[in-house]
């Protein structure tokens, strides 16, 4: 036995040119995509049902770009066969175990006339975002504040969101300098970058080890030992092969999505580098490996670079973020305070790891998970309860003496479930780039609100510095004006000293007023745009 996952694995060479026929049969308009209206036509071919084909659609579209490549298109396939071997598809096909002798090649009605009447094939790359797929134009609110700009040559969900980007949200972003005051401007790069993953805790808490885990093997320049190995920033990507790349040649490649790091200065990029190697999980999803944070005289130290701000960098980026902590450091250093509180607005992505668990009974176990969960509760000041997982993530077996038959039934389970979490990520990706955007849309909206306010305050000619300075002590009140004028969230303006000290390097009198059909464009654009963007590429069988 074996399950449809690593069926279909395994399989994926078997009948490959009979597939590229089929897929030249499928894609009508011969650009190296089948869209959701070919899959219709030809997925029908399979009699298999509605239902089942959705299933199909949508484990075969897993980062819900709205059309199916090749490789997608071969997945889509095997799907079908397991279907047609009388298994029923549905969200947990892949991890159904299934007898492989069972599963036939692939029977669609008609198929042999079809490839008969269909010129040779032709497997075709993906168009980029300037490509010659089209999409009709967007339908938008009659509005004479916002000039109609058809968003045609858009072949899926992150081609659509960078379009809008540069029509709707980058002018606005430019003009009010929100990539100064909260976030750099994006680039292609930011848009098309795989699923990252940062590891956080301070030092021996095992967060190279879990790395390597994961990979079951070190990656280059990988350290590992009590002492604070991890000296830097490390981005583990995928690669041709295994090299290091020095934190300024990173940051001036434009086809790695970490330009914007060059304004934490030369001594951070001192500190950060790309670690390449070729590996099946990398090509999914970046890892960051961060240095351990500092407690007790280590504290005393100054790095050298703004450790909480580019750590707040990273976590925008980031898909998952995982706090490791060890049972024998559950103290949270100010260090570590600094660090979980710069990681606000993101709680949605926050996972904390007690890892070594293996190390203590399970009597101590039960004491140290209380522990940890009030230190957190103190530090995270939510009052939802945040996940955290149990266990030993490195390449040693469970150490039984200390936990027991059923703490390592526990462990076991609590590993299985960190690794579904983190399997999840690729398939969860293009959702948490609209989430992304939608959430920096709306927070350049209100920096353009912000800033046109203070602007509003300043003086024809005269006094301009005295009023700057008093408007820069009392910027917290004047937060309060501006939430109350718009009618806005308060837990969605900036923080008021971070605001504050960047403030304070220019001349508000020099910004523009309020430009009505700027944040217009962006109203428009989360309010009609996106939710139909996201209608024109959904699953074609819903």
């Amino acid at each position: 036995m074996i399950t449809v996952s690593d069926w279909i694995r395994s399989s994926s060479n078997q009948h490959i040119d009979l597939y590229k026929q089929w897929f030249n049969v499928a894609d009508s308009d011969g650009d190296g995509r089948v869209t959701g209206n070919d899959a219709i036509k030809f997925f029908a071919l399979s009699t298999l049902s509605r239902p089942q084909l959705k299933q199909v659609w949508a484990i075969a579209d897993t980062k819900r770009q709205g059309f199916l490549g090749f490789d997608e298109f071969v997945t889509a396939m095997q799907l079908i066969s397991v279907g047609q071997a009388g298994y029923d598809l549905n969200s947990d096909i892949l991890k159904t175990e299934i007898d492989s002798e069972k599963i036939k090649p692939t029977v669609l009605e008609g198929i042999d006339a079809l490839v008969a009447n269909t010129k040779s094939p032709t497997i075709n790359a993906q168009p980029d975002v300037y490509g010659t797929g089209q999409l009709q134009p967007f339908p938008r609110v009659t509005s004479k504040s916002a000039k109609k700009l058809p968003l045609n040559a858009v072949t899926s969900i992150i081609d659509g969101l960078k379009k809008l980007y540069v029509e709707r949200l980058k002018p606005l972003e430019a003009t009010y300098r929100f990539n100064d005051f909260v976030s750099p401007l994006l680039t292609n790069s930011d848009f098309d970058a795989k699923p990252m993953v940062m590891l956080l805790g301070q030092y021996s808490t095992g967060k190279t080890t879990f790395i390597k885990h994961l990979l079951r093997c070190e990656y280059p320049g990988a350290h590992i030992g009590p002492e604070p190995t991890t000296d830097r920033f490390v981005a583990v990507m995928s690669g041709t092969d295994e090299r290091s790349i020095p934190g300024n040649t990173v940051a001036v490649d434009a086809s790695m999505p970490f330009s914007g790091l060059t304004s934490f200065g030369s001594s951070f990029l001192s500190k950060f580098q790309c670690s390449q190697m070729p590996h099946p999980l990398l090509d999914e999803i970046t890892f960051i490996d961060t240095p351990g944070v500092l407690s007790g005289e280590k504290q005393r130290t100054q790095r050298s670079y703004d450790f909480t701000g580019v750590i707040s960098w990273f976590a925008a980026k980031c898909d998952l973020i995982l706090l490791l902590f060890d049972p024998h450091k559950l103290d949270i250093s100010d260090e570590f305070k600094r660090v979980i509180s710069s990681l606000r607005g993101q709680d949605d992505k926050i996972r904390v790891v007690l890892n070594k668990a293996d190390q203590i009974d399970t009597q101590q176990l039960m004491r140290v998970y209380g522990a940890l969960m009030w230190s957190l509760g103190k530090v995270l000041n939510t009052p939802e309860v945040v996940r955290v997982y149990i266990g030993s993530f490195n390449d040693k077996p469970i150490n039984e003496g200390f936990v027991g038959p059923l703490g390592q039934e526990l462990f076991e389970k609590e590993q299985s479930d960190l690794l579904s979490d983190l399997a999840d990520i690729p398939r969860k990706a293009c959702d948490g780039r609209i989430n992304e955007f939608v959430k920096r849309a709306r927070s350049a909206k209100i920096h353009a609100y912000i800033i046109s306010h203070l602007k509003m305050q300043m003086p024809a000619m005269m006094g301009k510095a005295k009023v700057q300075q008093r408007l820069i002590d009392d910027l917290e009140d004047e937060f309060k004006k501006v939430q109350r004028e718009f009618h806005l969230p308060v837990g969605d303006f900036p923080n008021v000293d971070h605001f504050r000290e960047v403030l304070n390097t220019y001349s508000i009198d020099k910004f523009d007023k309020l430009k009505p059909k700027m944040v217009q464009a962006v109203d428009d654009m989360l309010g009609y745009e996106i939710p139909e963007l996201l209608k024109k590429f959904r699953n074609p069988y819903e």
